[in-house]
């Protein structure tokens, strides 16, 4: 009869059985460290491309910024050259009668007004016995008047916006208090 504290001949150890079930654990923790590493450097690759990334897009803003400031008045110049050019033209007229200077001032005047109006440079012309707007006009001085107190009583001098942003307030006289 066997022993049963001997292992039979047939059947294997419980140690053996026991490595059988698990794997070594150090080429485990192995193959664990080099994913591991892996992923690492996965991730350091595409930290590193992101951030070369952004810094392109961040210099090409400042670039895009940069000509946008030396170039804003382009549009704005060339729109004002055909002004210059009548201007010229007018001033080449040698014995021009003044009937015809004032009519070329006047068509001078209004190529002007329409080049700042397609720049968004809006008069400011607020009209006799409008309420003073302090944020539009400046008056310049109080006059005595039949008109309500604080009404424009006479324009001296247009004010502009630009882009609904006062760039000069309308120059104006304003009805005193009575």
């Amino acid at each position: 009869m066997s022993d049963p504290s001997q292992p039979s001949a047939g059947a294997p150890s419980a140690e053996a059985a026991h490595q059988d079930q698990s794997s070594d654990p150090l080429s485990e923790a192995s193959a664990e460290l080099a994913e591991v590493k892996a992923k690492n450097a996965e991730l350091a690759d595409q930290y590193l491309r992101a951030k070369a990334e952004a810094e392109n897009a961040r210099r090409r803003a400042d670039e895009e910024v940069s000509k946008a400031r030396k170039f804003a008045i382009d549009s704005f110049a060339e729109s004002l050259l055909p002004v210059l050019d009548s201007l010229e033209a007018g001033l080449a007229i040698q014995e021009a009668s003044p009937e015809q200077i004032r009519e070329g001032v006047q068509a001078t005047q209004r190529q002007l007004v329409a080049a700042l109006e397609r720049h968004k440079v809006i008069a400011i012309r607020p009209a006799v016995g409008a309420k003073f707007d302090p944020h539009q006009h400046q008056a310049i001085s109080m006059v005595p008047s039949e008109q309500e107190s604080n009404t424009v009583v006479s324009l001296l001098q247009n004010g502009y916006t630009i882009a609904d942003r006062v760039l000069r307030p309308a120059l104006v006289t304003v009805a005193a208090p009575k």
